[in-house]
Formats: structure tokens, C-alpha cells, sequence
């Protein structure tokens, strides 16, 4: 017992000396994510990282914040806590990434109702295993114990990221051109979007998570607890090889909301819908909901994780960066002249 032990606050349900082992069991994770840069360890009131600005004209800090959402009642139902930590981590450095910088640090935050130092660890380890993905560092978080607001078995979890890019390559709304192509980065099926539908679709509370759906070629739990994508290494890629106009994380809200976040006024993302490769999970979802078309793409990925927008003269220059990548890609449509942001055909 620590010398911090207070039997009146282990009364009151927040249990210090769990919260010490659990950040002895994660160190090994957070290990794995050490990079040029890091300068302190994990347990010090303040993540330290020194970036190196070399070759910079004008080094812009760019942040990224976001959570798992309800994706989590799916782990939680699985007992499985190891992958929905790549998915914090891909949901803040995804969207950094649309501005062309790379990620540096990430921090993550777990509310928990008891602090359970293995379920902990292991969240982290997916975490971590985010960071390495994505070339960023781990460098520090917060495990909090909520007695009383969240049931012993329940948690959140949320991190932000920040990276670097030189002003003169940040990627913005203004670049796209008619006749720029528009290339479809393939998804890991739902990615962290659209779960609170999906749930109610599929029933998880009362499913049997673990049976075998032929149709999906694997189990209902496996499906849905597939981690989201990491894009930050093949875009970055892409970003060196190609003239790239446009970047979008597509994310909750579908192609109708995170296209547009790419495009100037007066353009128009013009998409086939032949081209895509739509994942068997969206056509079950869409049968089983009755879930009208448009609601699918306003809702879902449907197979694209990530947008690029790219001069059509670079286009086979950002595929051959893509693919040296082990990223999936291909030309879905193009950017042309019109009013409507996005018109699938």
C-alpha cells in the first residue's frame, strides 16, 4: 500500500491504488510510441514534446479532438477493449491529416465507472497501437473513476492529437478544380460512425454478438469492433508525390457532409456510384433498416474512409503512393463546376 492510500476516498468508490497499477501495466504500450521529440515520460502533470521545425518556413500547430462514441457499448457487450483505442486515435489524426500535417503527440482521456487496471491497459494498448500507426507519441492522459455517475462497467474514451505542417502546404478549401479527380481511400467497414443507428438496427443489446453472419464472412462482434483506418502515412505519402487540391475524413455525416468541408464554392463533387466498393455490412444494414439511400451516405462511410481531390494529370502519381502504402484506392469520380456539393450517379 502507497504511501497516498485514503481509506475514506476508497469508501467513496475511487480507488487511488488501482489508478497506480493501471498506469504501471501501460507503460510497456506507451513504450512503443516513443519518437524523435519526446522528452518526458508518461505520470508528469504535462506531456513535453520538442518538434523539429527544420526546413519550415512557417511551422502551423494543427489539432484534432474527438471520442469513440457509442461504438464503445459494442466492446463493452464483447468484454474487448483492445482495438476501440485505434479508434480514438484515428478519429483526431484522420482529421489532421485533411490540412497536410502530420501528426506529433496524441493524449487520451478514460472516464471509468470502476477503475479495473487490466481493462485500462488494455484500452490503452489499442491506443498506443493508434500512435504507432499513425508515427505519433503517446505522451500522456488521464484515467478518471466516476463512482456514482457511471455504472462500475462502463467508460468513455476521448483524445486529441496535434501536428505540424508549413503554412505553405496546408491544405484548404480553395484549391479544388474542375476536372480534378477524386479518389476513394477503401474504409475498414464502419469505422466509429453511425453506431447509435446501427446498434438499433442490429439489436446488440440482445444479439448474439458472437455467432458467425455469413454474409459479413465473420461474426457480428468482429464486424462491428473492426478498427477505424489510420490514413496519416500512405496520405502523407500521396501529399509528396502528387499535387493534391483536397483532403476529407468521411466521418459522421457521410459523403453530404464531409466532401464539401474540401470544396470552394461553386464546385461540385461528381461521384460514381458503380466505382465504389461497398462494404456487405452497409447493404445489411440499409435491408435490414429499410434505411432510404441518401440516408445511407449522410450517415455512413460506405466503403470510404478517406477523400482525396487530386490534379488529374498527378492522379496515377497518388495511386502509386497510395497502394506503396497497402492503401486500397481508386478513382470514384471528379470535381466539376455546379451548385449541389455532392451528387452521386
Amino acid at each position: 500500500m502507497s504511501e497516498s492510500y485514503s481509506a475514506s476516498y476508497a469508501a467513496a468508490g475511487v480507488d487511488i491504488e488501482a489508478g497506480y497499477e493501471g498506469v504501471r501495466l501501460m507503460k510497456a504500450h506507451v513504450a512503443r510510441t516513443v519518437i524523435d521529440g519526446v522528452v518526458s515520460g508518461i505520470g508528469g502533470f504535462g506531456g513535453l514534446f520538442a518538434p523539429d521545425l527544420a526546413g519550415m518556413e512557417e511551422p502551423v500547430l494543427v489539432s484534432g479532438t474527438d471520442g469513440v462514441g457509442t461504438k464503445i457499448r459494442v466492446a463493452q457487450l464483447l468484454d474487448k477493449h483492445d482495438t476501440i483505442g485505434i479508434d480514438c486515435v484515428a478519429m483526431c489524426v484522420n482529421d489532421i491529416i485533411c490540412c497536410g500535417a502530420k501528426p506529433l503527440f496524441f493524449l487520451d482521456y478514460i472516464a471509468i465507472g470502476k477503475n479495473e487496471p487490466e481493462k485500462v491497459a488494455s484500452i490503452v494498448s489499442g491506443v498506443a497501437e493508434g500512435c504507432v500507426q499513425a508515427g505519433c507519441a503517446l505522451i500522456g492522459g488521464e484515467t478518471a473513476e466516476h463512482p456514482g455517475l457511471m455504472a462500475p462497467q462502463d467508460y468513455d474514451l476521448a483524445g486529441f492529437s496535434v501536428g505540424i505542417v508549413d503554412k505553405k502546404k496546408i491544405i484548404d478549401s480553395g484549391r479544388v478544380r474542375p476536372g480534378d479527380v477524386i479518389v476513394s481511400l477503401a474504409s475498414n467497414g464502419l469505422h466509429s460512425n453511425g453506431f447509435s443507428l446501427v446498434r438499433k438496427v442490429l439489436d446488440v443489446e440482445r444479439a448474439d454478438l458472437n455467432a458467425v453472419v455469413d454474409e459479413l464472412g465473420r461474426s457480428m462482434g468482429e464486424e462491428l469492433l473492426r478498427p477505424t483506418k489510420i490514413y496519416v502515412k500512405p496520405v502523407l505519402a500521396a501529399l509528396e508525390a502528387a499535387e493534391i487540391h483536397g483532403v476529407s475524413h468521411i466521418t459522421g455525416g457521410g459523403f453530404y457532409e464531409n466532401i464539401p468541408r474540401c470544396l470552394p464554392e461553386g464546385m461540385t463533387a461528381k461521384i460514381e456510384k458503380s466505382a465504389l466498393r461497398i462494404d456487405p455490412v452497409f447493404r445489411m444494414l440499409q435491408r435490414l433498416g429499410d434505411i432510404p439511400e441518401r440516408d445511407m451516405f449522410n450517415t455512413f462511410n460506405m466503403g470510404t474512409g478517406m477523400v482525396l481531390i487530386a490534379a488529374k494529370e498527378d492522379a496515377d502519381k497518388a495511386l502509386e503512393a497510395l497502394r506503396a502504402h497497402g492503401q486500397e484506392a481508386k478513382i470514384i469520380g471528379e470535381a466539376v463546376s455546379g451548385e449541389e456539393k455532392v451528387v452521386l450517379c
